[in-house]
């Protein structure tokens, strides 16, 4: 099994979201973020002040899937997510070494 993890722009979350549920993957855990890489931040003007903001919204998406649909899923989420601008985000890969349903202890692929 494979976690997927998924740094994006908020604005790309449903399109995402409906990629995914088109190949089949409807198990996700979604969180609002912030960070900044490349892209660094900006400078915004509130009340007559400037204001440097270095860390930007961002989504996490987060999937745990079985080894061979990794490709579609990443392929998935890089093509919904791409703007073809710096700070579209990144697709992070671990290995899943043991997957538990709490209900009622399942155990492997089977929890999925």
């Amino acid at each position: 099994m494979k976690k997927v993890e998924a740094i994006i722009q908020p604005h790309k979350l449903d399109d995402v979201k409906e990629a995914l549920i088109a190949i089949g993957i409807d198990g996700l855990t979604i969180t609002e973020v912030r960070g900044h890489g490349r892209q660094k931040g900006h400078k915004e003007v509130y009340r007559g002040m400037e204001y440097e903001i270095d860390l930007l919204p961002k989504i996490k998406l987060e999937t745990v899937i079985t080894d061979d649909r990794l490709d579609e899923v990443t392929n998935a989420i890089a093509t919904a997510a791409r703007s073809g601008k710096i700070g579209d985000g990144k697709i992070f890969v671990y290995d899943v070494l043991e997957a538990i349903r709490i209900r009622n202890d399942d155990r492997g692929d089977i929890v999925l």
